[in-house]
């Protein structure tokens, strides 16, 4: 398993996934996405397996006041994300081709 943690901030629901990891000594990759600027590729992963209406957080103030939420193209979400990374919902988990967003241990639990 290679896992990897996206999050632009140590919010509750990343530490909880932190945590779920560390306890079953699986080893993970934290991405901090005001360091690591997510590619077209991987967003277009990520939203192939999320769907746009899981990866943005819209229930955060600060993303409903910005336009990207409630964008519904692709290639106007993409863009945005890249500029503005916190208008994901973190954490966004990966293993592989394989993408969860938000505290999902039900389904981690599968990639075992």
């Amino acid at each position: 398993m290679n896992i990897q943690i996206y999050s632009d901030k140590k919010n509750f629901e990343v530490q909880k996934a932190e945590r779920y990891f560390k306890e079953r000594r699986i080893p993970f990759q934290s991405m901090d996405l005001k360091k690591h600027r997510l590619g077209e590729r991987e967003i277009r992963l990520m939203i192939r397996q999320i769907g746009m209406d899981q990866l943005i957080d819209r229930e955060n103030k600060r993303v409903r006041e910005h336009p990207a939420c409630y964008y519904d193209r692709e290639e106007l979400l993409i863009p945005a994300i890249q500029e503005a990374p916190w208008l994901l919902n973190t954490p966004i988990v990966r293993n592989g081709n394989q993408v969860t967003s938000g505290f999902q241990p039900d389904v981690w639990d599968t990639w075992q």
